[in-house]
């Protein structure tokens, strides 16, 4: 099957959805992604997002996601991120965000790294909150097709442009795909059943890569398992620029389990509102408001020492109704495992979390081949350096689909001015 379309985006993540409703309504876009659409790491995403609170903030936010960084972020980046975060807030809220309030003002947080709150949340669940209505905007543009169930396989190049993609897709889909290569316009929104595979090919004038991490190459990982990096295989494949692919952040506080699967995250937050770290002994061994990676080193060098698998977290110094109202649903994960949280320690252990390396891009989220755009954890426009500051993830991914968006528009309003010229 063969499909033609102005935008095909990879990826049901923050990023993926804000480009599409960044982009004109003129534009047609297909959105493919590997599972149902909600089976995305931004779903998951506990603690936050970042924002600047006011000028007065600046020099120090822009300090503490350098240091966070090891300093090998892109200072251009950073900037870029943090003087775009109040327009991306902003834009959120207009969408039906719902954030913790204090009166008639944000309610803000603190989490590792950062020298003063700056953290705007919902409970403990903002990349839900984020996620859920972000893809209910986009189920209402008529100018918008979500394939579930449908996996990139490559990208369709001509001339040394990417031209779309190529795709398998489940058979559940066939009926949508036959009106969509018939140039109909389709709008999905009830769930299909995953299983069979289509071929089809995916034309477009651009192509935005938003397809998420790798921990689904992980042992143990808070990301969904079905995330593979599949992009940078492809990019690799057509020497589209990569950066940085060691650059692999593990998150040190994750619910410490013997069952197989996906591990349940510990969000900083919960460290960042006093929660401490316990050896066997209940003594504690580090400062728990250290870089994560810092975080971790020492949490594996104190289960090293100690012969153990795990440490154990205690959020004594959390009074009971900050516990039960802003980590509601950590307090009820940690139940289901046997865990009071109000009233015991619980284990936990590092798990991979986070890629900071990826898909090399520009400040506009173009990669190295033209009409090939990558924005969210696939790509790496250098915001983040050697170690991400926690709770810029949401924000850089939103920040930088937003640019990507709008590199787009530009470029046909370009083309459409000097063919009008011409």
């Amino acid at each position: 099957m063969k499909i033609k379309t102005d935008v095909v985006i990879v990826g049901t993540g923050v990023a993926g959805m804000f480009s599409a409703l960044k982009l004109p309504r003129d534009k047609k876009i297909v959105i493919i992604t590997k599972e149902d659409m909600r089976s995305s790491d931004s779903f998951l995403a506990q603690g936050g997002i970042c924002v600047l609170r006011d000028e007065n903030d600046y020099d120090s936010y822009f300090e503490d996601t350098m240091k966070a960084g090891h300093y090998e972020n892109r200072k251009e980046s950073v900037d870029i991120m943090i003087r775009g975060s109040r327009d991306v807030i902003n834009d959120l809220v207009g969408y039906g965000v719902d954030f913790k309030m204090d009166g008639d003002d944000f309610a803000y947080t603190r989490e590792g790294a950062h020298s003063k709150p700056r953290i705007l949340y919902h409970e403990d669940i903002t990349g839900k909150e984020i996620s859920e209505k972000l893809l209910g905007q986009v189920l209402k543009l008529e100018n918008v097709t979500v394939l579930e169930y449908t996996s990139m396989q490559d990208i369709l190049v001509e001339n040394g442009k990417c031209i779309g993609l190529k795709a398998v897709s489940a058979e559940a889909n066939k009926t949508r795909l036959e009106a969509m290569e018939a140039g109909e316009n389709v709008k999905i929104q009830e769930e299909i059943q995953p299983g069979g595979e289509l071929p089809v090919e995916i034309y477009a004038e651009d192509t935005i890569l938003a397809s998420g991490g790798i921990g689904g190459r992980y042992q143990h990982s808070t990301n969904y398992p079905h995330l593979t990096g599949d992009a940078l295989d492809i990019a690799k494949k057509h020497n589209v620029r990569l950066e940085h692919l060691d650059y692999v952040q593990i998150h040190p506080t994750t619910l410490y389990s013997k069952k197989p699967g996906r591990r349940f995250l510990i969000s900083e937050s919960v460290r960042g509102e006093g929660a401490v770290l316990y050896n066997s002994k209940k003594e504690r061994f580090v400062n728990e408001l250290l870089p994560r990676d810092v975080v971790t080193k020492a949490i594996q060098e104190e289960m090293k020492k100690e012969g153990t698998d795990h440490v154990w977290l205690s959020m004594e110094n959390i009074d009971k109704d900050t516990i039960l109202h802003h980590f509601p649903h950590i307090y009820e994960r940690c139940l289901e495992e046997g865990y009071d949280v109000t009233k015991e320690c619980i284990p936990v252990v590092p798990a991979q979390h986070y890629f900071m390396g990826g898909i090399w891009v520009d400040a506009d989220s173009k990669t190295s081949m033209d009409q090939l755009y990558a924005v969210g954890e696939t790509s790496c426009n250098g915001v983040h350096g050697a170690n991400r500051l926690a709770s810029n993830s949401l924000l850089e991914s939103l920040v930088f689909a937003k640019r990507a968006a709008k590199a787009i528009s530009a470029e046909k309003k370009s083309e459409k001015s000097a063919a009008g010229a011409a």
